[in-house]
């Protein structure tokens, strides 16, 4: 009986870890790490949460007065902190300029490398 305990324990916890570890996706299923665009635009919104804080950007369109929103992905809350990142460095209004490596999709959607404004700020 304490073997098919232990057995059953043992079995769980690997399940438990492949499950977390599956979860973590790379940069490469998502983003195109050969290319990068620079946006210059708005920031509209910062959502500060795990597991990665994202940064939504209001941009002119190529060309044209139509404005594109984008969702730029960033690293962990953690990470930004490390890299001297606040919650209250980017805010709604800020005018910004981003390099970041777009989605495979061709959605606007990115992945910011870099964040620059008039005093510059690197992710």
């Amino acid at each position: 009986m304490r073997l098919t305990m232990r057995a059953l324990l043992f079995v769980a916890g690997i399940a438990i870890g492949a499950g977390t570890a599956l979860g973590h996706h790379s940069l490469s299923a998502q983003f195109d790490l050969m290319q990068s665009i620079t946006l210059k635009g708005t920031v509209t919104r910062v959502d500060w949460s795990n597991p990665h804080v994202r940064l939504y950007l209001d941009t002119d369109g190529s060309g044209h007065s139509d404005v594109m929103h984008w969702e730029l992905e960033m690293s962990s809350p953690n990470q930004l902190l490390l890299e001297g990142i606040r919650i209250d460095t980017l805010r709604r209004g800020d005018r910004i300029t981003v390099t970041a490596h777009p989605a495979l999709n061709g959605s606007n959607l990115g992945y910011a490398q870099t964040i620059s404004r008039p005093r510059s700020l690197s992710k």
